[in-house]
């Protein structure tokens, strides 16, 4: 059981956007449209629509701990997927000419009031900043651990107000291949897709960071904003969201509709379901030559197993690829 602590809700003074890069920001808003979509009456948007993500580090909330160190920085902001720039993991300088500030986030679907608005107006509108240490597992059998920084995602519901019928959290990142030229390899679905159930998206461990040891993040992390979900496999936690559907259609993912036979929707991390192409025993620590066994769940299974227990599959496997 996690325990509740209270959440960094105000930011300091210092963190506020200085007076040029506002009006620079509102002129912006203004010639895109967003400036007053379907806002002027929410005060939580009003208040923090143009006040710039900042306050790092976060207050860290100590009820999310690990059992291993914090993988060094260098090593999780140089080794990653992003392969809307490439398939090299050495993918970092690639992704230097992305632009996310200004960055606008749809919401729309199965929502009260469908809106696009600001990145910063979003996740301010969304509330309870904090930093949380996470484990996470890359299908590719590495793992890292992290100090991610961001808003639990269930607060996206009080913004979004999804309707009654809606069952599923669609997200979709930019589409940009003059920017990010792995999105000319055509035979790749493009943009990339990602979902949760509405179950998965509210339940606590669920987060969207801005941020990764005490800085916001960067672009090759996933740059302004990202889903983290430590108990799934890391490909489920898209970078640079631009889009989220509420709806009453199981999404097909990205990886699912490219190679369905090994990416499924679910992708729950599970050391006894191997992949097709290789084992999921133990797990490589990014920066070092150890090799742990992987837990079930990620380590998360008090937390989350609750949430597949009664699902009716044909194979365990659905569950977990």
């Amino acid at each position: 059981m996690l325990i509740k602590r209270r959440r960094a809700w105000e930011l300091p003074e210092s963190a506020a956007t200085p007076e040029d890069i506002y009006m620079n920001r509102r002129q912006w808003l203004k010639a895109a449209g967003l400036a007053g979509l379907g806002l002027a009456g929410n005060s939580a948007l009003a208040s923090g629509a143009m006040a710039a993500i900042g306050g790092y580090p976060f207050e860290r909330n100590g009820a999310y701990r690990l059992d291993r160190a914090i993988t060094d920085e260098e090593e999780a902001t140089t080794y990653t997927n992003f392969y809307e720039f490439g398939s090299s993991k050495n993918i970092w300088k690639k992704t230097r000419d992305m632009v996310t500030d200004p960055w606008a986030v749809t919401i729309d679907g199965m929502v009260e009031t469908p809106m696009t608005l600001d990145a910063e107006q979003l996740v301010h509108a969304m509330g309870g900043f904090e930093e949380r240490l996470y484990r996470h597992r890359c299908v590719e059998a590495w793992a890292m651990a992290v100090p991610w920084s961001g808003v639990p995602l269930a607060n996206l519901m009080k913004v979004a107000k999804p309707l009654s019928g809606a069952k599923y959290l669609r997200m979709e990142t930019f589409l940009d291949p003059d920017v990010a030229p792995g999105q000319k390899q055509v035979w790749y679905p493009w943009p990339y897709v990602e979902g949760l159930t509405l179950k998965e998206a509210q339940h606590e461990l669920a987060f969207l960071a801005t941020g990764i040891y005490g800085k916001a993040l960067p672009n090759q992390n996933g740059a302004p904003i990202r889903l983290v979900v430590p108990w799934k496999y890391g490909f489920k936690s898209i970078k640079s969201i631009t889009r989220f559907t509420f709806t009453d259609e199981r999404p097909v993912s990205f990886w699912e509709e490219l190679a369905g036979n090994e990416y499924g929707f679910w992708a729950n991390v599970n050391p006894g379901i191997p992949h097709p192409r290789w084992p999921q025993k133990s797990e490589r620590l990014l920066g070092t030559d150890e090799r742990v066994p992987t837990m079930m769940f990620n380590g998360y299974r008090d937390q989350v197993e609750y949430l597949y227990s009664a699902m009716q599959v044909s194979s365990p496997r659905e569950l977990y690829y």
